[in-house]
């Protein structure tokens, strides 16, 4: 990963946020269909946020979310979020350049048509 130390993005350096490695492991019992595979390496952290890629194959899987506001870099799909508190259930289209809050707890359906790949502050 250049301009990286390790995992860690150094002030003052270039990190090629769509080449950098993202390790990819099975998404076991949350996968709903296809078989994909899901992965994040953390960059670092500013002001107390932690920020890193992350990244997720072809198909279809569930999740619980933490505390998060993310970039897509690269890929298409969609989320969907299950109603969460006072705000109803919703179905998110991602593409490079969506901008998305996710709030800790709300449980997600990404159902991903090109690789994904976004750029996450949690």
């Amino acid at each position: 990963m250049s301009g990286a130390s390790g995992s860690a993005l150094r002030a003052g350096v270039v990190l090629d946020g769509l080449a950098a490695e993202v390790p990819l492991e099975s998404l076991g019992s949350a996968v709903v269909s296809g078989s994909p595979e899901a992965g994040a390496v953390e960059l670092g952290a500013l002001g107390g946020t932690e920020f890193g890629l992350w990244e997720h194959t072809v198909g279809t899987s569930t999740d619980v979310e933490a505390d998060e506001i993310f970039v897509v870099l690269s890929g298409h799909g969609s989320v969907e979020i299950e109603a969460f508190g006072d705000s109803p259930a919703a179905t998110l289209e991602l593409r490079p350049g969506s901008v998305v809050r996710l709030a800790e707890g709300m449980k997600t359906t990404w159902r991903i048509t090109e690789t994904l790949r976004k750029l996450y502050l949690a």
